[in-house]
């Protein structure tokens, strides 16, 4: 199976997930290629929520894709995968309003509009209020699609297959997308259509660097996550209608989609007008069972289904599927603190 120019060796893909590994100031180490490489028998790795500037930084421990060594060390990580058979592609995400200064090296929080998100951010110095953040002009807001483009290409040169663009779960992309964090009125807020219109030139440039068959885009429409609300059903089907038509037109790897009712009417409305290849993902409610994962591909017109915290808990989460074994229980109380326990040590049947 192809999701673009991307080979696939089956409908089992392992999510975005956040789990905070990288040294201090964003390299992916050796841990990181090892934890990828356990899981290379999943249909297609999506690496987590990885940052390419220092003000896109959401988190103490998140991998970035910034410079030359951030590059080298991906490279270990694709060579590992690709060793063991699988393929990966880099989420590139840009946190928006969902960092803090202390994250960032002191740099400023940029956003849609200068509208704080609910909640705190873990800095080194502990728990801190997300800041009134500032709007990014029109002219910086339009440098961002050449911000991802540039990372797109330098992962493709550390050898990934190619990069998830993350315009869901509240941070940049889909704050933008949504009304009540984007209160612009220029070409970038205002309408359904100019909210879009951001997400559409960072697929563009993205598609244009690397080739629009190596790139893939996650969006959870109506997820309202992180204090980035969609509550008007009519707006949520104009806004990701008007964008999923958009990337309709060219050759995109996927579309992957994050809800709660992948069989309900909206997702089938964003189906239905999207032709290539489809990834569901039912969210943060349940863990992912294998019958869950037949259904949405059965009834809900999926290519492929996007599994969580069954893939961090059993690294040959495929084969005990194929095989019907036990699996493995999660552990959350490790996804994030750090080091190899509840990250590398799951074991293998």
């Amino acid at each position: 199976m192809m999701f673009g120019e991307i080979p696939v060796s089956n409908r089992v893909i392992m999510a975005p997930l956040t789990r905070l590994r990288a040294e201090p100031d964003g390299t992916p180490g050796e841990i990181v290629a090892r934890y990828y490489a356990q899981r290379a028998s999943m249909g297609l790795i999506v690496s987590e929520g990885t940052f390419f500037t220092e003000a896109s930084r959401g988190y103490l421990g998140q991998p970035g894709l910034v410079d030359d060594a951030h590059q080298a060390a991906w490279a270990r990580v694709a060579a590992a995968v690709h060793a063991a058979g699988g393929k990966i592609v880099v989420q590139l995400m840009h946190a928006g309003r969902l960092t803090h200064p202390g994250i960032t090296g002191g740099r400023e929080v940029l956003a849609p509009s200068a509208i704080a998100a609910p909640g705190t951010a873990r800095t080194e110095a502990g728990k801190e209020r997300f800041p009134i953040p500032t709007a990014l002009t029109t002219a910086s807001a339009g440098d961002v699609a050449h911000q991802f483009a540039r990372a797109a290409e330098r992962a493709v040169a550390a050898g990934m297959d190619g990069v998830e663009i993350h315009a869901a779960n509240g941070y940049l992309l889909h704050q933008f997308l949504a009304p009540n964090s984007n209160q612009r009125t220029d070409r970038y807020g205002g309408t359904p259509r100019n909210r879009a219109r951001l997400v559409e030139e960072v697929i563009d440039a993205v598609g244009c660097a690397i080739g629009s068959g190596r790139v893939g885009l996650r969006i959870s429409p109506g997820h309202d996550v992180q204090g980035t609300l969609e509550t008007d059903p009519a707006d949520v089907v104009a806004t990701y209608g008007t964008l999923v038509d958009h990337v309709n037109r060219g050759d995109l790897a996927y579309l992957s989609i994050l809800h709660d009712s992948p069989e309900g009417s909206l997702v089938q409305e964003l189906r239905r007008r999207f032709a290539g290849p489809l990834v569901l993902n039912t969210g943060f409610a349940s863990i992912t069972t294998q019958s869950d994962a037949s259904a949405m591909l059965r009834d809900a017109g999926a290519d492929a289904v996007a599994v969580g915290r069954a893939a961090i808990a059993n690294p040959d989460l495929v084969e005990r599927w194929r095989d019907g074994c036990a699996l493995n229980v999660p552990r959350p109380q490790t996804f994030y603190v750090g080091g190899p326990e509840g990250y590398v040590d799951y074991p293998r049947r």
